[in-house]
């Protein structure tokens, strides 16, 4: 093949065939589907995924996927179990057996030690009256027309059906848990959507001496003296009792600057930014975050419920903790 319309061909009817196989699965969605979610919402132990070859592949990625979205689950390699591995599932256990032919060798030899044990059996086939999904509990169809390989021999079409039939089960059963946005963050603590859905303000802010602060008669020039220590380009501004009145950036001081005031002699009050943006500590990062751009501001000043500063970050914090 040297012709690159040819390898355009090859894409695209192989990428149709595997839609059309897809599309075809809505339509399987049966009695037998309703019986595995229940099945396994009733299950005390773990969904044990086990399958041989390419489906062995589909397997890791469906155990993966039920494991991220509430319904703990693990793969089990067939030939493996056979050898020892099978002491893994327990009586309590619910195992998917993933097999586009329903005969593979080293499923049915571990088949009668399964039904011993009493664990229920889940089965996904292409062959609805193969011995794998004739002894299970519930059959789930993935039948194809035909691969999309063009030999008929490399799995392709029937692999992408069981993939998708693995996350069809796998977000029926995450609506029926009631799984959250943040229960999902909790299965995910290192990735983006985990920091932006467990990291709070109060994990990132500056604290203490860090917190940018000067009264509200503080000259100018000693407000950019802190400014310039603290790092943050900003610094609020508090009364005698410590509560927030305003605070002071950088954009602030270019306009003061633009004014020609004497920076020795002016009081911050006179130049401050009132009714500035704040945010409770205990709120996400993320929410923070969409103040910061809502708003068009670089810096937030968190405050307690009595409105005095206890902490303060900018976009630099947010990027360093990942939230960006």
């Amino acid at each position: 093949m040297t012709d690159p319309q040819q390898f355009i061909d090859a894409a695209r009817r192989t990428v149709e065939m595997e839609a059309k196989s897809v599309n075809s699965l809505a339509d399987k969605i049966d009695a037998d589907f309703v019986t595995a979610c229940q099945l396994i919402l009733a299950c005390e132990g773990r969904v044990v995924v086990t399958g041989m070859g390419k489906s062995g592949h589909i397997c890791n990625k469906i155990a993966a996927t039920l494991a991220s979205t509430g319904t703990p689950a693990f793969f089990v390699h067939p030939g493996e179990a056979s050898h020892g591995d099978l002491g893994m599932i327990t009586r309590k256990d619910v195992v998917l057996a993933v097999s586009n032919s329903g005969t593979t060798a080293e499923l049915i030899t571990i088949l009668p030690l399964i039904k011993r044990m009493g664990a229920p059996l889940i089965s996904m086939t292409g062959a609805p009256d193969s011995v794998l999904a004739q002894a299970a509990h519930a059959h789930l169809d993935v039948s194809v027309e035909q691969e999309a390989c063009p030999l008929g021999l490399a799995p392709t079409s029937s692999t992408t059906a069981a993939l998708v039939m693995g996350d069809a089960l796998a977000i029926a059963l995450l609506e029926a848990r009631g799984f959250s946005a943040e229960d999902f963050a909790f299965s995910h603590p290192g990735g983006a959507l985990g920091r932006r859905l467990l990291l709070k303000v109060e994990d990132i802010m500056h604290t203490g001496d860090a917190i940018p602060i000067v009264k509200q008669k503080t000259a100018l020039s000693h407000a950019l003296l802190e400014v310039t220590a603290k790092k943050l380009g900003i610094t609020t501004i508090v009364n005698d009792s410590g509560v927030l009145l305003g605070i002071f950036t950088d954009g602030d001081l270019r306009r003061t600057l633009d004014q020609g005031l004497d920076i020795h002699a002016t009081p911050i009050e006179q130049v401050m930014t009132t009714h500035c943006k704040t945010i409770d500590e205990g709120r996400l990062a993320a929410e923070a975050l969409n103040l910061m751009q809502d708003n068009k501001i670089n810096a937030l000043v968190v405050v307690d419920q009595n409105h005095r500063p206890v902490g303060a970050l900018n976009m630099h914090d947010l990027l360093r903790a990942g939230v960006i």
